[in-house]
């Protein structure tokens, strides 16, 4: 994974727009329980080819927007994981303890 680290930067570009393009695909689409009318006579369905139609261009662009989301978020935890040193990296800081004598009470 490290001949991808130069490009983490336009990888991280590419995955936030694919995130805010694939939220707004997503909402954009009608639900399935849209066309049940259509399924069962009452009313004309938007397809061709039924109630349950063709796949849309819609429908496509998701997916290949799904793809992309996937293909961008690997490659970036991918990198993530080259850049750390080693495995017993903690998100917690380790404690340190103080070297100094204890102090005598009277």
């Amino acid at each position: 994974m490290s001949y991808i680290a130069p490009f983490y930067n336009l990888i991280l570009v590419v995955h936030l727009v694919v995130c805010f393009f694939l939220i707004s695909v997503i909402l954009l689409q009608a639900g399935k329980g849209a066309d049940m009318g259509a399924a069962f006579g009452a009313g004309g369905s938007q397809s061709l080819f039924g109630a349950r139609g063709a796949t849309t261009l819609l429908a496509k662009t998701t997916t290949l927007a799904a793809m992309i989301f996937l293909i961008t978020s690997l490659s970036l935890a991918g990198i993530h994981k080259s850049r750390v040193d080693g495995f017993d990296k903690s998100v917690v800081p380790k404690q340190v303890e103080s070297t100094s004598a204890p102090t005598e009470t009277k």
